[in-house]
């Protein structure tokens, strides 16, 4: 146990100087591996390179002996189009047994003699009439008869394509023992247009493999794409016939950007792919070289981690040494910084220690004090700010108004309408109590209603009742606190500017309790307005109000001084429909203490 406790306050002790040597010895690791890694790359990359040169040459001896291959199906194809015989016989009605012998001599005499340019290329060539005639010229190759080869998909395909040389793959089935590429070619009737009859040229994958076969190693490998994205061709026998639409979206990518080989990740495994698109056969030729494969025997990367080793040991030792001297006077400072209790600003540390110990608690202690009168200073600026801001939308009450309605009481006083004035005298005393009273002071629902309702009496009083005003209130928020006059700019804004075009309508006020917020709602159904953007603040023009002068964009950025971000004023409105005012404020009432 006693260990235990030594060995942590070591640990403790020396934390910087174990820090700052486990750093070290990370950087100088991280470095050498860095180097060693960089060097086996660089080999790499330049062996890659070298081979991707030799490889793309090799695809381009691959291509040439495709395009032979291709140019003698071509050449073979065009003379069957125009021999006049073999046209002849399959388009002739069958006749007697003497005709349909002849027929088949004539025919015979011409296919061998122009078989033997695709012979060399072990090619099989099948001629098919669509008077029911057919000439295979080694049935041992592709045993299949008439009725079987007129409605295979591959005869539909060429007669959909008449104009094309198609080359098209065949699976291994009951027929055809072994995967076939079928080069296919519509026999037409030039100036009518009509189709009489298909060339096919079999070849069997294990002869067209020869054409590539002697480039190919265990970690070479060469795949032939068609245009779906299926391996219709390759060295590795077991990849015949599948899917590999990845595949040959890399290969059509590095062809199209021109790129000498990429980087890849498919079947499985990473691969550097070159690719060779062969456009007479409508197929990508795939080179994918396996790099680990090829780079295991590039590098003697044992020796090379051993040199790093011996280079990294040495480093560490001197290492050990500096870091050791210079970290005993530092040491005593950081103990005394981390003794320090969390965000304690006004608590400096000890300025003993060496030269440089001295000079890191001087710097330090001198920046907490700067920094504690900073704190203070923007504290002090952010409480007057805000004061400032809510006295000023407070007391904005606008003379105007005080001289129309006292003009309009002393209308009503010669006029003889004492009562009126009367009335009319008590709401504005009423009005201007809260008006005038603590900024900081809220009211309940139930005071800002009678302000309304008096503001609403001076305004008929002025100018008639041809706006009708209804309250409707929800009797759980009459309590509710809200900060004075943030109903009436909208009750003012209202009455003297939606009911310019109408001559009159109805303003309605609604309050209830919306989850934890309380819910002010002001709809009147005059003109309405167009509205745009943010409608708190751009679109809704700033208008001093004949009352308050607190205007509406005022009673929204008031509500968000007290309250946050998340309550605030919403409006919305429609031309000629009339405009929809809603204010969210958090629900509060004042806790009344029991007896």
């Amino acid at each position: 146990m006693k260990m235990k406790k030594k060995a942590f306050l070591v640990l403790r002790n020396n934390s910087l100087f174990i820090k700052m040597f486990l750093i070290m010895v990370i950087s100088i690791v991280a470095v050498s591996l860095l180097i060693t890694f960089s060097s086996i790359r660089m080999s790499s990359d330049l062996f890659m390179d070298t081979f991707s040169i030799s490889n793309t040459k090799a695809l381009e001896q691959i291509e040439t002996e495709f395009e032979a291959y291709s140019f003698a199906i071509v050449s073979t194809a065009n003379e069957v189009q125009n021999n006049g015989t073999i046209k002849r016989v399959l388009t002739q009605e069958n006749g007697n047994a003497i005709e349909m012998s002849k027929a088949y001599h004539d025919i015979s005499l011409q296919i061998e003699r122009i078989y033997p340019s695709v012979e060399s290329y072990d090619a099989n060539m099948i001629v098919l009439g669509f008077n029911e005639r057919l000439y295979n010229v080694n049935y041992s190759n592709w045993p299949v008869s008439w009725e079987v080869l007129r409605n295979h998909p591959i005869t539909k395909y060429a007669i959909n394509q008449p104009n094309r040389l198609v080359y098209q793959f065949l699976p291994s089935n009951s027929f055809n023992d072994e995967p076939m590429i079928v080069a296919t070619k519509a026999l037409m009737e030039w100036s009518t247009g009509e189709i009489y009859g298909v060339l096919y040229f079999p070849i069997r994958e294990a002869q067209l493999k020869e054409f590539y076969e002697g480039y190919t190693s265990v970690e070479n490998e060469v795949l032939l794409v068609n245009e779906r994205g299926r391996i219709i061709s390759s060295n590795k026998k077991e990849l015949i016939g599948d899917d590999a639409v990845d595949v040959m979206a890399l290969a059509k990518e590095v062809d199209d950007e021109e790129m000498e080989f990429k980087d890849v990740h498919v079947l499985d495994k990473d691969y550097m792919l070159m690719s060779q698109y062969l456009p007479t056969y409508n197929m990508y030729l795939v080179n994918l070289v396996d790099k680990s494969a090829v780079l295991d025997n590039l590098v003697n990367t044992k020796e090379i981690l051993l040199i790093s080793l011996g280079i990294v040991l040495l480093a560490v030792m001197v290492v050990f040494i500096i870091s050791r001297r210079m970290t005993n006077s530092i040491s005593r400072l950081v103990k005394q910084i981390s003794t320090m209790a969390k965000h304690d600003f006004n608590k400096p540390v000890a300025e003993t220690g060496g030269y440089e110990a001295k000079k890191i608690a001087t710097a330090f202690n001198s920046m907490l004090s700067e920094l504690q009168e900073y704190v203070d200073l923007v504290v002090q600026a952010q409480q007057k700010q805000r004061g400032a801001e809510l006295m000023a939308l407070q007391h904005q009450i606008n003379p105007h108004f005080l001289y129309n309605t006292l003009a309009s009481v002393k209308f009503m006083v010669q006029q003889g309408k004492k009562e009126k004035a009367t009335d009319m005298i008590h709401a504005l005393i009423s009005l201007l109590q809260n008006a005038l009273s603590n900024v900081d002071q809220t009211i309940t629902v139930e005071q800002e209603i009678t302000d309304l309702k008096n503001y609403v009496l001076i305004n008929q009083a002025r100018y008639g009742d041809g706006i009708k005003v209804n309250f409707f209130i929800s009797p759980d928020c009459l309590d509710c606190q809200l900060p004075k006059l943030i109903l009436q700019p909208f009750i003012e804004n209202a009455f003297f500017h939606a009911f310019n075009e109408k001559k009159g309508g109805f303003v309605q006020i609604l309050v209830s309790k919306k989850g934890d917020n309380l819910l002010c709602e002001i709809v009147d159904n005059g003109d309405g307005m167009e509205i745009k953007g943010d409608h708190t603040k751009e679109d809704i023009k700033e208008k001093r109000h004949l009352f308050s002068g607190i205007g509406i964009r005022n009673v929204h950025e008031r509500i968000q001084l007290l309250y946050g971000e998340e309550y605030g004023v919403e409006i919305t409105s429609e031309k000629g429909e009339g405009t929809k005012v809603k204010v969210e404020l958090p629900f509060l009432k004042i806790e009344i203490p029991a007896i």
